[in-house]
Parts: C-alpha cells; structure tokens; sequence
C-alpha cells in the first residue's frame, strides 16, 4: 500500500455520494477526493486511477488525477476540483426547460467520444474484460454464460473510445468546460456498450432509483432518450431508431452480469435474468 497516501478526513468536506463511492472537497485546495465504500480492494481504486490518468493523457477533457490516497479503511484517488460545475442531469433537474438542449448535447458529446481513436496500448478492449468474466466466474446460467460468449465473438473489437458508464450523471459543466467524469470503466470497443446501458437508464429506472440518481423522473429520461438517439444517429427515421434499440439489447443483456459484479459484487437479480434470458431468446 506504498503507492497509497494517507489523507485526513478533517481536511475535507463531504459533498458527494454515489452507488460505490463517497466524495470529499478539499476545503482549502482545489481537489476532489473520491473514496471507494469498505469492501472495494485497493485495486480497484488504483485501476480507476491508472485509467484516469490514460484518459487524461490521451486529451479526452477529464479532470486531471493527482494520487492514490487513503483514509485508513477506503481507498481511492484525488482529483482536480472543478468549481462551480454541474452534471448535465443537474442542469436538466434544475432547469426542466432545457432538457432538449442539454440532450442535444450529449449526444454531441457521446458522439465526439465514440469516434475518438483510443490509446489501445494502455486502455482495455471491453470486449476483452467481457470475454475475461464470462470465462472465469459462473455467476450466470451455462445456457447464458454460452450464449454471451458466442455473441462475443461475433463483436468487433473497434479501437475508438467508451466511456463505460454513459449517462448524463457523468459528464459536467464548469465555466466554458465540458468533462468527463468517473471515467473508471473507460475502455475501447464498439459504442453498442456505451448506448446499450444508457437505453436501460432511460428504460428501466424505478421512480426511487431515477429520483435518486438522476433527480428526475422515469418519463425525463425518456424524453431525454428520445431526443438523445435521433441526434446521436443523425437521422429521425422510425424504422431506424427501432432498428437501432433492437440491435442494442444484446449489449445490454451480456453487459448487465459483468455491472452487477463490479459495481454491486452480487449476482443479477431474478427480474433481471429472466429480462436477459428472455431478451436474448435462451
């Protein structure tokens, strides 16, 4: 635990929260502490700074990763503090007026994103990290775990950029910036990964969970969903934006299993699997 600096929580204040991790602002410096909960290992924290720091090099607008810290029990990293800043689902909550625009500019945004050429040599291929699980863990039916590991031969390996967590939570505005954030996932791969997971969002959220998250409701997000995709693909045909979700749903389903082990160390839920096994036709 060399590489890990020990912090002071005196130093800080608390101003975040999300499904893994607390937030603490430094209160005289210009830094965001992210703090993994009790139970994430050392590793996962050091790989999400790893990765940050690749974004940050490859140019992709991020904030800049400092070091490695701990506070005695969680581990994570500090971060530039971006002051002032406020995620695109905030502004959207906040100001409901603007949901069309700021939706328009996310896809602009995922857009620029997937069709950046990624650093293959120091990020990972998501195909890959799916591929990797499928074969190592059976935390899923054989008739799934088969079925997901013949779709995954099937996908490109495309070397443009994912985020790994697309979603209007985790992309800011500060100032005249524009950033990613929690870029923890951040991998390469076909954009079918990215958008596939930002159709369950909009799709699939509990009024609690969209509450929570998002500060927004169920039918905002499908608003939201419904102006993001036309001008992410750049076209308003009904026949392709249907074709479009249809082909997404495979992503989703082999994704799902891989998200709940990473993000929650459990096993899909039963609704969940039985969404997955019928989606995918087992």
């Amino acid at each position: 635990m060399d590489s890990y600096e020990l912090i002071h929580l005196e130093e800080y204040n608390q101003t975040g929260a999300g499904g893994t991790a607390l937030s603490y602002t430094h209160k005289t410096r210009n830094t965001l502490v992210k703090l993994y909960n009790p139970g994430f290992e050392a590793d996962r924290a050091m790989a999400e700074f790893h990765t940050a720091q690749a974004v940050f090099d490859m140019g992709i607008p991020t904030p800049k990763p400092y070091r490695l810290v701990t506070d005695g029990e969680r581990f994570g990293a500090e971060y530039e503090l971006i002051k002032n800043k406020r995620s695109f689902t905030r502004i959207i909550s906040e100001e409901p007026e603007r949901l069309e625009e700021i939706s328009v500019a996310f896809a602009q945004e995922a857009k620029k994103l997937h069709t950046t050429p990624a650093n293959t040599t120091r990020l990972r291929s998501y195909k890959k990290v799916l591929t990797q699980f499928y074969q190592g863990k059976d935390l899923v039916p054989e008739a799934l775990k088969q079925h997901a590991l013949a779709f995954l031969e099937k996908v490109p390996d495309t070397p443009t950029c994912l985020h790994g967590d697309l979603q209007i939570g985790n992309i800011i505005r500060g100032g005249d910036r524009t950033l990613w954030i929690d870029v923890g996932e951040f991998s390469y791969g076909t954009p079918e990964w990215d958008v596939s997971m930002m159709w369950t969002i909009c799709h699939r959220m509990s009024v609690e969970r969209a509450d929570n998250l998002f500060h927004l409701k169920p039918e905002q997000l499908k608003e939201h969903w419904d102006i993001f995709l036309p001008a992410y693909l750049g076209t308003s045909d009904p026949q392709e934006l249907a074709a479009f979700e249809h082909r997404i749903i495979p992503f989703y389903c082999v994704k799902l299993a891989y998200v709940y082990d990473m993000a929650f160390h459990t096993q899909l839920p039963e609704a969940a699997l039985q969404f997955a096994s019928q989606a995918l036709d087992i």
